[in-house]
């Protein structure tokens, strides 16, 4: 299964635990932009995009294809609409299967849902992080929690049966009761899949330099994990199926995409910052707007990073990937894929992290226990 991802780099304003790539797209405080919006054009990037896409493979024609960001339906109604009309033009979709386009519920307005209906987007993910206003201020979200269900009840009016819905945990300053109400909400709008992540206080940005400065600090351990188990009974209890670390879904509501990215599938990433991999070379754009339109508008682009993995690096990362999802790796499969077996790679780490109840083992497969979920950066650290 081939993949494409596309990055639109343009948001109100940045959260302050954001480390994507993305840029605000107009100048001026935000409860002004919010009062009288005035969207920026942005023609020049969509010129530079439509150069890239010309780049992919004539015989390229993605089962999935993701728009990311940023906040996508931060483009201008026009320029939303060229936007979609141009991946019509220079995509093949004679193999597609789902089409997903993430939104803030602070930007989703009823023209960009008929707009991505009549395109032909079969899957919404909307980033809505919490509906406590206390939880939704400390994080710098532009919505609020009606804002957030009006988006869902549009977007369902509309006829999209596919929706994901964002959720974050593990908020400091923030009742930890907070996540029970969050929870409720979620099961409440019906959406079909939720990913639900503990908040990371990821380097550059102002969420790590409050964490720096001493104004705030993570959630202790204890808390987290009781906060994790939540999640997981929470949902588990309303029929969502965790198929992934952070990832639920009714069942046959998987997403697709991310399935492709943890079954070491093959991806073009195009928009500044995105990531590729193909053929076994990996590659990722330039972390630059100004720097990325000019790279494909004057026909010298240039990748920030690329590289070419071996057999044995690419199978060490597929194992990664792999034990992220639930039912975790299949031995024969692996094997077949890659022409090793993970006691080659590993030898007694396995069944170390076996021991200490991080992994387990049967005759056809091994994956990460209950310990092992929530612990999971330090059993891939042992296994890099």
């Amino acid at each position: 299964m081939a993949g494409l991802y596309i990055h639109i780099p343009f948001c109100v304003r940045k959260c302050i635990y954001c480390d994507f790539y993305s840029i605000p797209s107009v100048e001026g405080s935000v409860a002004q932009r919010l009062r009288s919006y005035v969207y920026a054009d942005q023609h020049v990037f969509l010129d530079a995009l439509e150069k890239e896409l010309e780049s992919l493979p004539e015989d390229f024609a993605p089962e999935t294809i993701f728009i990311g960001g940023g906040t996508p339906t931060e483009l201008s109604d026009r320029d939303f609409a060229s936007f979609l009309d141009l991946l019509r033009q220079k995509v093949t979709f004679d193999q597609l299967r789902e089409w997903t386009c993430e939104s803030n519920p602070g930007t989703l307005t009823e023209e960009k849902v008929r707009l991505l209906r009549e395109a032909g987007v079969n899957r919404m993910s909307i980033g809505v992080q919490s509906f406590d206003p206390a939880a939704l201020e400390f994080l710098g979200r532009i919505h609020s929690a009606d804002e957030a269900r009006a988006g869902i009840r549009l977007l369902k009016a509309a006829g999209f049966q596919s929706m994901n819905l964002d959720l974050i945990y593990g908020i400091p300053t923030v009742d930890p009761d907070v996540l029970s109400a969050d929870l409720a909400a979620a099961v409440e709008l019906g959406v079909d899949h939720i990913a639900a992540y503990c908040l990371i206080f990821e380097d550059g940005t102002p969420l790590a330099d409050l964490q720096r400065k001493g104004y705030v600090k993570e959630v202790d351990d204890d808390v987290e994990l009781a906060q994790y188990q939540l999640v997981r009974s929470r949902l588990a209890d309303a029929g969502y199926h965790q198929y992934e670390l952070s990832n639920f879904a009714k069942p046959g509501h998987e997403c697709l995409h991310n399935l492709l990215y943890w079954d070491g599938g093959e991806y073009f990433g195009c928009g500044p910052s995105a990531h590729s991999h193909w053929q076994g070379r990996r590659w990722s754009n330039v972390r630059s707007l100004e720097s990325y339109c000019k790279q494909w508008l004057t026909g010298t682009f240039a990748p920030a990073m690329e590289e070419m993995l071996s057999p044995e690096a690419k199978a060490r990362e597929l194992v990664i990937f792999g034990l992220r999802k639930t039912r975790g790796i299949q031995f024969a499969d692996f094997t077949a894929r890659t022409g090793y077996t993970l006691d080659q790679l590993y030898g007694d780490t396995l069944g170390w992290l076996c021991d200490i109840g991080m992994l387990t083992r049967d005759a056809g497969s091994i994956r990460l226990t209950e310990s092992g979920l929530f612990l999971s950066d330090s059993v891939f650290a042992e296994l890099v």
